[in-house]
């Protein structure tokens, strides 16, 4: 038993020693054998062929992020349910009990939202 937990010690930091070698030579080795001849061109703007035309810099409004944000946290519920449901039928009613508060914080959140507006599109 403790032959194992030993091991398994063994393992993970190989992983953490390979992981912390391997970050920092593949960056120097690409810093090493990338071209580095820059001119002109190379530091244009590229948009798709054609000079671009006004500033860079441009504001978006922010309830774009809004909805960006709004999708990503109902997309992730999704993910969290899937396996909840395909697994449903050998948990227990803790497990559901579980569910029923995440759907409901869920759909607070998405009630909050709906009352502040963040739904509208503007």
């Amino acid at each position: 038993m403790v032959e194992n937990v030993t091991a398994d010690h063994i393992v993970l930091l190989m992983f953490v020693i390979i992981g912390a070698v391997f970050v920092p030579l593949t960056l120097t080795a690409s810093h090493l054998l990338a071209p580095s001849k820059h001119d002109e061109r190379k530091l244009d703007t590229y948009e798709c062929g054609s000079e671009p035309i006004g500033p860079p810099w441009v504001q978006f409004r922010v309830g774009y992020y809004v909805y960006a944000l709004l999708f990503v946290v109902f997309d992730i519920e999704t993910v969290f349910l899937y396996p909840w449901a395909v697994a449903f039928d050998r948990m227990g009613v803790f497990v559901l009990a579980e569910m029923i508060v995440f759907i409901a914080i869920l759909a607070a959140g998405l009630a909050y939202a709906w009352k502040e507006g963040a739904l509208r599109w503007r």
